[in-house]
């Protein structure tokens, strides 16, 4: 009569058994640790964790009017209205001379879309509110992955060169086009530039003599700019108003004759009032400087720069838009050279986020030999091997899990893989252990290493799925945590409870698989081994 099978009650005896002898258990193993590495390939990398924060800044220009009119006719008003918006937390104004600001920011977790057009249709909803002669208010939501920049290069000029400061502008503005065409950039921007405009300086005595105001030359500005143009009533010299015209016509004396206001039957022309010349924006006071330290360890004078900075779009890879960038740069490098236009890159979040995962994959090759080494003294080198399989698997569930959710590689994430990678080897280390217990009991020599196997995992199973739930359990509250320490420690809730899922179930499988060919029971004096009679009647 044969011998009867076992018969395991758990979840891990009955997973150790379906893959005991599975010839697609081990091309299971290499699908995982293919798929693993494919997803820490492609998976996007970035410095922080995404993050929904909604917000926006309200823009209203009313052209002649007071810090103290703006107040009280365009800020306070809207001030008012946004309060009645839902979720909305802080609200910032901000008067100054023309045009007032109002910043709104939501509560963090609200949804950003819907946010962005509760703003919107609030401000829409209350223009009769705005006094005569308002401008069209400019709303502009914040977005954090586009306001914040990954990259950014210094471009300036070497000893030698020719370029006047907006002429190095232009030419870092026709780099800038390529720049935009990188995929998964989202933006942009030139900081620190210097550009070419007409500068239009009003003589405010013979303003007062006409009586006119700066309102109505901004408005007679209009007929030439698609855009309201630039004012700033507060020069370096504290008595000029400074109208900026960029990009808006070729020749200066267009400017001068444009008809501002009819006084007693007679027109009155811009050149009246004001003096036009072609310039840079010498109202710009931001300017950005540069200096190395050289061989010697001194400083070079500073040195006039524009800085060029790119963002992305969300949940895109910031390692493989800093390398495309930097490759653009290289294309326009003889260009550059040829101008006497040198570059340095400033900040590269790609550069700091790769490194933070390849340091990830040194620690965990460091944490699997600490593992090998401790085991081998403890139960043995095979059964170190075992326990040292596990640990990649896991990872590679767990990333793979984070891929196809569209989650990215960023400090969070590897600090949840660190925090979890102590307990990911335990349910690994419980079974092996459990099975070498068995094989070297004094019974073992009258059973099959199929029983051997299946039992000790079958009886290892209900105290560590408890335990490993328990575990679980006290990661899962971090999810609802609210406000930005909720949504900076998302990953750790998200990525840890899957690890130690996939822990179990790589342990399950993989454990007693391997086991059963690697480990071996001991020879016994008394008694007689059943390896030899395996499969055979009594």
């Amino acid at each position: 009569m044969s011998k009867q099978e076992f018969q395991p009650k758990d979840l891990a005896g009955k997973l150790a058994k379906a893959f005991l002898h599975n010839p697609l258990t081990p091309l299971l193993g290499v699908f995982l640790l293919v798929i693993g590495y494919f997803a820490l390939e492609f998976t996007p990398r970035e410095e922080d964790p995404q993050m929904e924060i909604s917000g926006g800044s309200i823009i209203v220009a009313l052209p002649g009017a007071t810090p103290k009119e703006i107040e009280n006719v365009i800020v306070k008003p809207l001030e008012r209205k946004i309060r009645e918006i839902k979720g909305v937390e802080y609200i910032y104004g901000m008067a100054m001379n023309d045009m007032g600001v109002v910043n709104v920011s939501y509560y963090i977790g609200e949804d950003r879309e819907e946010s962005n057009l509760k703003l919107y249709d609030k401000v829409m909803q209350n223009m009769n509110m705005l006094p005569k002669g308002t401008m069209q208010p400019l709303v502009k939501p914040f977005d954090i992955d586009i306001d914040v920049p990954i990259l950014s290069a210094a471009f300036y000029t070497k000893e030698g060169s020719k370029l006047t400061q907006p002429e190095l502008f232009n030419e870092i503005r026709k780099m800038q086009h390529e720049i935009n065409r990188i995929d998964n950039v989202a933006r942009t921007e030139l900081k620190g530039e210097k550009k070419h405009q007409f500068n239009i300086e009003v003589d405010m005595h013979k303003l007062s003599g006409h009586h006119l105001s700066l309102g109505q030359i901004a408005q007679a500005l209009q007929s030439l700019a698609i855009n309201v143009p630039d004012i700033d009533t507060d020069t370096k010299s504290g008595r000029l108003a400074v109208f900026g015209v960029k990009n808006a016509i070729e020749s200066k004396k267009d400017i001068e004759n444009v008809i501002i206001a009819v006084y007693h039957g007679s027109p009155v022309y811009l050149k009246d009032v004001a003096t036009v010349s072609m310039g840079e924006n010498f109202q710009n006071f931001k300017e950005t400087q540069i200096s190395f330290k050289d061989q010697s360890g001194e400083f070079t004078p500073l040195q006039q720069q524009v800085t060029m900075t790119v963002s992305k779009l969300k949940g895109t890879n910031a390692v493989f838009i800093a390398e495309n960038f930097k490759a653009k740069l290289n294309e326009f490098k003889p260009r550059l050279d040829e101008l006497g236009v040198g570059y340095v890159i400033t900040r590269n979040y790609g550069q700091r986020a790769d490194d933070s995962v390849n340091r990830l994959v040194s620690n965990l090759l460091i944490s699997i030999v600490i593992v090998v080494g401790l085991l081998v003294f403890v139960l043995g080198w095979k059964e170190s091997l075992i326990v040292a399989f596990t640990v990649p698997a896991i990872f590679a569930v767990t990333l793979f899990i984070a891929y196809m959710t569209d989650q990215t590689v960023n400090r969070i994430t590897l600090f949840a893989f660190m925090v979890s990678l102590g307990m990911l080897v335990d349910a690994a280390i419980i079974v092996v252990e459990n099975i070498h217990r068995h094989m070297h009991e004094h019974g073992a020599a009258d059973k099959s290493s199929d029983q051997i196997v299946l039992e000790a995992t079958d009886e290892i199973g209900p105290a560590t799925n408890v335990a490993t739930v328990a575990i679980i359990l006290t990661m899962i509250p971090m999810a609802f945590v609210g406000q930005m320490m909720g949504q900076f420690m998302k990953p750790i809730p998200l990525n840890v409870p899957v690890a130690l899922f996939a822990s179990l179930i790589v342990a399950y499988i993989f454990a007693p698989y391997m086991a059963k060919r690697m480990m071996r029971k001991p020879k016994h004096k008394h008694g007689h081994s059943a390896e030899a009679n395996e499969g055979g009647a009594k």
